[in-house]
C-alpha cells in the first residue's frame, strides 16, 4: 500500500495561500561525499523547502546513499529531478514525473516514462506528473544535448504559453519553467506572468538564478516555486546572504 501523498497537496496548500516555495537542486555527480555534513548542514540553515535530486546525467552509484545520508538529518521532502529511469531511487519521498513538453523526441515525452512505470508502481513514492518546459538561454544546456531537442524561443512568449496549457490539459500536476543549469538568461520574467496568468496548476522556475533578486523577480512574476542549483554548489554559503 502506498502511503499518504501529501508533496503535492503541500505545494497546492502553499499557492492557494501565496506562500512561495525554495527548492535546492542536487546533482549526484557534483556532490562532495566528505563535505556532505555541511551540505546538509547549509541546507538546514536555508529557507528551502524541498530538496531536489538529480541531474541530466548521473554517472555515479551513489544516488541511493545519498539520499539516506540527507534523510538523516533533513526533513525536507526529498524529491527526485530525474533524467532518466536510471536516476529513481525508492529512497526518495517522492518524484517529478517529467515529460519534456519542450522538445518532440518521443524518449523523453513518454519513452523513459514508460519504462520507469512499472518500477514506480512498486514503490511507495509520491509519483507527481510534471510538464517540464526548456526555455532558451543563451547557451546550449546539458539537458538539450542530453535529449537532444531545442529549447522553445524565449522570446515566443505565446508558444509558451500554449505548451504550458497543453501540459494542463494533458493531466500535468506540475509545470516547470527550465532556462537549464548554469544558464546565461534566465527564463523571462513576461513568460513567467503569462504562464502564471494562464495555469491553474503550481508553476516551478529554475535555471540561471544567481542571488536573492533573481529569486525575488521570479516569485513576483509568479513562480510558485524557485529551484536553486549551481549557485548552491558554487557557494554554500548562497542561503546565509539570501
Amino acid at each position: 500500500m502506498k502511503k499518504e501523498q501529501n508533496i503535492y497537496q503541500e505545494i497546492c496548500k502553499a499557492k492557494k495561500e501565496k506562500q512561495k516555495l525554495l527548492a535546492i537542486l542536487l546533482d549526484p555527480d557534483k556532490v562532495v561525499w566528505s563535505n556532505l555534513d555541511n551540505l546538509i548542514l547549509k541546507i538546514n540553515q536555508s529557507p528551502a523547502t524541498h530538496v531536489f535530486i538529480g541531474g541530466s546525467l548521473v554517472e555515479n552509484s551513489i544516488l541511493d546513499d545519498l539520499i539516506v545520508k540527507i534523510k538523516q538529518s533533513c526533513a525536507l521532502p526529498l524529491v527526485l529531478f530525474p533524467g532518466d529511469v536510471s536516476q529513481i531511487s525508492t529512497h526518495a519521498d517522492g518524484i517529478l514525473f517529467l515529460s519534456l513538453l519542450s522538445g518532440r523526441n518521443p524518449d523523453y515525452l513518454i519513452g523513459h516514462q514508460v519504462k520507469a512505470a512499472p518500477i514506480l508502481k512498486r514503490t511507495q513514492m509520491e509519483i507527481i506528473s510534471t510538464g517540464y518546459i526548456l526555455i532558451e538561454s543563451g547557451a546550449a544546456t546539458a539537458v538539450e544535448r542530453v535529449s537532444q531537442t531545442k529549447p522553445l524561443d524565449r522570446d515566443n512568449f505565446d508558444f509558451a504559453v500554449a505548451t504550458a496549457l497543453a501540459g494542463e490539459m494533458l493531466g500535468n500536476k506540475l509545470i516547470y519553467l527550465e532556462a537549464g543549469s548554469g544558464a546565461q538568461k534566465v527564463v523571462p520574467l513576461e513568460m513567467i506572468a503569462l504562464v502564471a496568468q494562464n495555469v491553474d496548476i503550481p508553476l516551478i522556475v529554475g535555471g540561471g538564478i544567481t542571488d536573492r533578486l533573481g529569486i525575488q523577480k521570479a516569485y513576483q512574476s509568479g513562480a510558485d516555486m524557485v529551484v536553486i542549483g549551481t549557485a548552491f554548489e558554487n557557494n554554500m554559503d548562497f542561503f546565509n546572504e539570501y
